[in-house]
């Protein structure tokens, strides 16, 4: 006797529930927004101590860089085995360890006293946990989540990592100044760990979780895709696969680009290169808030245009754009803020990733369901950029006595990238070649 089924799964799909008014794939994007947030205390704070801590341990800008670039490079590194651990264990598992992870490092800064330790607790730790928080997660909630409005639910998750610098770092600021660089790590300890019981009863991993279909999809229900095994060679695997196609290389090279020009350089190196000129510490960092606020704006309109535009022109455009304004920005340092500076924070605060929305659909165009862990790799060149950045800029500084040299080298970097992204063949979600 012949037994056929219409299902590729033993249990029946349970009933779809009736939707709500408002989506459930809205209220999982505003709980990982606000998880990003949490995760991204740390990304305000490591401009904002170089001057302190080579005031207190007498290290050079070159070995503080050098924590920042561990961490850096570890963010990207980690960032697509992460993605593989979310297929095995889930979002939430992997979100709150990882949330933990940065406060048990943040907090242990505040009792070292050489060099290595900086490195092992800011760059290893706070590295690792901030790499598991890192867009490829973002990049797995919105895949899961949904299957309309993605650009814009992208533009809106990478703009959080921007919310959560300016909420933090005008406070933090003002505390360094007023109490030291100690209470800052404290603060972002803190704030790390009151996301995480957030994270544990609101996130869920799938629709699926809840009765519901990802939000646009017309099919009735989306089966729980079974955990993955072997994340960590199928993490390899998928790089292995990608890394023989010509398209990756341009994304990896470009993202790299982007990276060592926004985390490397301005998040790490404008505070103290501001306050070479004069600038008060506070002024500076407000200053980098304000390119925060813009960033949310920048971020979430760039989501929008990636739903109607194509996403190599809008790469190469922003790109350009951001080379244009690094080549103008040491005749705008000064020690009091002016309307030119202004101009451009304003200008780069648009521009800082609004990257991230079209690269993102470039990768889902060529890698389909791959496409969340090849963006993890993309992403990991971001990070190594950052960190060569990071670290050079630091040299620089000891070597020059000015931020100069870099500022012109990133801008001429930016020109690359933006030929870099013409040159990348553009598809559509489902693979299919789109017009030009």
């Amino acid at each position: 006797m012949t037994q056929t089924t219409d299902s590729p799964v033993a249990v029946p799909a349970p009933p779809r529930k009736a939707e709500p008014r408002i989506h459930r794939a809205w209220f999982v994007a505003a709980v990982a927004f606000v998880t990003i947030i949490g995760a991204a205390a740390f990304r305000s704070l490591p401009g904002l101590l170089i001057d302190p801590l080579h005031q207190e341990f007498h290290w050079s800008r070159g070995t503080i860089g050098a924590a920042v670039s561990v961490n850096l490079a570890l963010y990207g590194l980690t960032a697509p085995f992460a993605a593989a651990l979310m297929d095995r264990f889930g979002i939430r598992k992997v979100v709150a360890v990882a949330l933990t992870v940065i406060a048990v490092g943040s907090g242990l800064t505040v009792f070292m006293h050489t060099a290595w330790q900086l490195i092992l607790y800011w760059g290893l730790l706070v590295g690792l946990g901030s790499g598991s928080m890192a867009l490829a997660f973002a990049a797995t909630v919105t895949n899961r989540w949904f299957t309309e409005r993605r650009g814009l639910v992208t533009g809106i998750l990478t703009a959080a990592s921007a919310s959560g610098q300016l909420i933090f770092l005008p406070l933090l600021s003002w505390m360094v100044e007023a109490h030291g660089w100690r209470p800052a790590a404290i603060t972002v300890t803190l704030a790390a760990l009151a996301v995480v019981p957030f994270v544990w009863l609101l996130l869920r991993d799938h629709p699926a979780d809840v009765g519901l279909a990802p939000y646009g999809s017309s099919a009735e229900y989306v089966p729980k895709p079974a955990p993955v095994t072997g994340a960590a060679r199928r993490t390899l695997t998928v790089l292995v696969k990608a890394a023989r196609t010509g398209p990756f290389w341009l994304l990896a090279g470009t993202f790299a680009i982007c990276g060592a020009t926004t985390n490397g350089l301005v998040q790490t190196h404008f505070v103290p290169a501001a306050h070479d000129h004069g600038m008060p510490v506070t002024a500076a960092a407000g200053l980098l808030a304000v390119v925060g606020v813009f960033d949310v704006v920048g971020t979430i309109f760039s989501g929008w245009l990636t739903d109607r535009f194509e996403s190599r022109r809008l790469l190469a455009t922003y790109y350009a754009l951001r080379g244009i304004s690094l080549l103008f920005l040491p005749m705008l340092l000064a020690p009091s803020v002016h309307p030119p500076m202004i101009f451009f924070i304003v200008f780069y605060g648009l521009d800082w990733v609004a990257t991230v929305p079209p690269t993102i659909a470039l990768c889902r165009g060529h890698y389909g369901e791959d496409s969340a862990i090849v963006f993890g790799w993309v992403l990991a060149s971001h990070q190594v950029g950052a960190a060569v950045v990071a670290f050079l800029a630091g040299v620089a500084r000891d070597v020059f006595g000015s931020y100069d040299v870099v500022w012109y080298a990133s801008g001429a970097l930016c020109a690359a990238a933006a030929l870099m992204a013409l040159v990348i063949r553009h598809r559509g979600p489902a693979g299919e070649p789109l017009a030009a």
